[in-house]
Parts: C-alpha cells; structure tokens; sequence
C-alpha cells in the first residue's frame, strides 16, 4: 500500500488560513479566543527555541566550511565584499519603501488595533525616544559580551553572532585534523537544527491558524487592508532590488542583464517555485556552469556559500516587516534606530538557513532586540508564503550576479554574454 502524499507546506498553511478566518468570523467566545492565542504563542515560543542553536550552528559551520588555500582567499574577499554591498544595498531600498509607503498606516492612523496587537504604543516610543548616539556606541559594546552564555540567555543575539563570527574564524586556523572533527560536529548540530525548524514548520498551519484566528475574532476582516499594503511594499521593493539594482552591478562589470536573466530562468523558477535556497542549489550552478559559462571553480564556492551568507530578499523582506510592525505600534523610528535595524538584518540575514519560512526566526529577534511586540508575526503569516517565493528569487538572482561578476574579475571569458 502507497504511504499516502501530505499536501505541501503552503498549501496546509493556505488552508490553515482559511479555516482561521471561518473560525475567527464564527467562533468569538473569549475562552476560545484564548485558546486561539494560546495555540498562536505556542508556535511563537517553538520558533523563538531554535533562534540561538540554530544561528551559531549555521554561521560556524558556514565559515569554517570555507577553503583555506591561497588561491581561494582573494575569491573569499570579492565574493564577501559583493554579499555585504548588494545585501547593504536590498536593506536600504526596503527602508527607502516603507518609509515612503508607511503601510503600517490606514487612513493616517496606526494599524494597532485593526491587526489586533496590544502592545504600548506610547511607553515603546519613549523607550525608544530616550536612546541616542550613546545607545548606538552601547550596541557595539553588546557584540562583545563577557559572558556569552549569559547573553544567550538573555537573548543579546549581536553577542552570540559575534562570537558565532570570531569562533568559526578562529576555526579556520586549527590543524586539519582537529579542524575536520570540530566541523564535523558543528555541521551536525547544525543538520540537526535543520531538522527541528523543519518539524516546528511542519506544525506552522496549527500556528497560523491559532495566530489568525485570534485577530481575526478581536477585529474582523479589517486587518486583511494593511497587510494587502504591505505585500505591494514588499514586491515593490523586491522588483526594485532584482531589477534595477542588481542589473547595474551586472552592467558595471561588463555583463549583459537580459542574457544572465534568460541564463537562469531555470533557477528562479525553481527558486519561486520551492522557496528554498538551499533546494534550488543544483539547478543555480547547472545554469551558472552550462548556460552562463561560470567556471566550476567559481560557481561551486560561490553558490553553496551565497546560499548561507548572501541574503538580500531576505534582509529586505525583514527590514519591512519590522518598520511595518512599528508603525502600526506608533513607534517613529529614528534614523539611527532604523542604521541599528538594518546592522541586524545584515547579520541575522547571515544565520537564516535556505528553509522556507525560516525568515521568521530572524524577524522575531530584531522585534526582541527593538523591544516590538513578536505577536505581530502572526499577521504577516498571512501573506508570508508568496512573499518567500519571490524573496528567495532574489536570493538566488544575487547569488548567480555574483558568481559571473566574481568569474570575470579574474580575467575569465564569459563567452556567452558576448
């Protein structure tokens, strides 16, 4: 007898959604609506989990999987320095449109109330209002924690990335022999923590639909509005990135944009298609080897390591979100304040494994580290899975950009784009 196909993640998630909604209009007892809620937070605290394993695990494994030979180093800097301009880059086109935007606004109100969030507006913002340039200097001095476990615990992610950073440098070093078993362990753990988002994702329908449900039951359809806005944000800022900017690098280093798009059609599709970085791997390098004429030398390093580290859909995605979550809780977010947001997207965008979905582990640390409410990730589960789709599009695009402009800055001839 056949082992019977469960439908796939979005497709439960889709159907979680609906139910909500149904259940939400229907059912508005407080005590189920506690129930909703606690079914929600449930979720929430399984995510919140697998923040610390799961970054250290991935960002350790990720560095010290990288070669060491000479030859390999001058790669390792152009690949990196391309990774943190373009990453640079998506974060500051996804501020730039939802400040412009502001769709945490509904009719020059905040959305607080109609997306069902309880948070203290006001008491966030004067927290928030008496930090300045000092708090900015304090952030610096976080990265560097005396006690690491402590700041584990207490939840100072810059801390534990940090030293997630210097450990898997320090790494690099040791002998081979030693190198190879700490490696071998790390990448376990990290396999692992694969393996556990995954099972907490597996249950994400019965979290969405508890999330849903709930402010569906305390507000009505009402909040469906702000989040239709903030799903143009999002696509606006992603179409914005994949083909204004990344183009310009393409044209900047002597690339035709429309061949390298028509070259890897293939890997967005299936990058659209599965939302996972990770699970469009081999088909980004077939395309990169056989129809752009990288060289394997090239595309082989950069690709498996731009799937881990180079993030840019996802580091816009997250800006976004959380400017949206704070301006529906009145939170006016400084200048300053929105340089620290995006200083952890950068880093966080580095730990967030090629898993559908996983981008959620990342927003709910930068809501801890600003103080804003992590409730408000159930709203946008609503529209979350689309925009993965195409956020992951624009991961894998930037990882083929770089893998051509890294071939041709060492003197190889693309033949193909001539």
């Amino acid at each position: 007898m056949e082992k019977e196909m469960s439908p796939p993640l979005h497709i439960r998630i889709f159907i979680a959604l609906v139910m909500a909604v149904i259940a939400g209009l229907l059912i508005r007892e407080p005590a189920v609506v506690r129930f909703y809620d606690f079914v929600g937070s449930l979720f929430l605290n399984a995510l919140k989990m697998l923040i610390i394993p799961l970054i250290v695990s991935s960002i350790i494994s990720g560095i010290m999987g990288l070669p060491t030979t000479a030859s390999i180093k001058g790669l390792s800097i152009r690949t990196v320095a391309y990774y943190f301009i373009t990453t640079l880059s998506a974060t500051v086109v996804g501020l730039m449109a939802v400040n412009l935007v502001k769709p945490g606004i509904v009719n020059g109100v905040p959305a607080q109330e109609i997306l069902g969030l309880h948070a203290d507006g006001a008491a966030l913002q004067n927290d928030l209002s008496s930090r300045g340039i000092s708090d900015m200097v304090e952030i610096f001095h976080r990265m560097v924690p005396p006690n690491i476990v402590e700041a584990a615990a207490q939840n100072q992610l810059l801390g534990v990335i940090f030293f997630a950073l210097l450990f898997g440098g320090s790494a690099i070093g040791l002998p081979q022999h030693h190198r190879q078993r700490l490696f071998s362990l790390v990448e376990a753990v990290f396999q692992t923590m694969m393996r556990m988002t995954g099972l907490v994702l597996h249950f994400a329908p019965i979290g969405v639909f508890g999330l849903v449900a709930k402010v569906v039951a305390e507000t009505g359809l009402a909040a469906f509005m702000p989040l239709l806005t903030f799903f143009f944000t999002v696509l606006g800022a992603l179409a914005l990135h994949i083909f204004l900017v990344l183009p310009f690098l393409l044209l900047l280093n002597g690339i035709n944009p429309v061949n390298h798009f028509r070259n890897m059609f293939p890997a967005l599709l299936t990058a659209f298609s599965t939302a996972s970085s990770s699970a469009t791997l081999p088909v980004t390098m077939d395309c990169l080897r056989k129809r752009a004429g990288v060289s394997n030398q090239v595309s082989s390093f950069v690709v498996p390591m731009g799937a881990t580290l180079n993030m840019d859909g996802t580091a816009l995605y997250e800006c976004v979100a959380v400017m949206f979550i704070a301006q529906a809780c009145s939170v006016d977010l400084s200048w300053t304040q929105q340089f620290f947001l995006v200083l952890v997207a950068l880093l966080t965008s580095i730990g967030v494994a090629g898993v559908p979905s996983a981008s959620l582990v990342a927003i709910v640390i930068i809501l801890n580290a600003l103080g804003l409410p992590d409730e408000a990730v159930g709203p946008i589960l609503a529209v979350d899975r689309l925009l993965d789709m195409c956020r992951t599009s624009v991961n894998i695009f930037s990882d083929s950009c770089c893998a051509a402009i890294v071939d041709r800055s060492r003197g190889i001839e693309l033949t193909r784009y001539e």
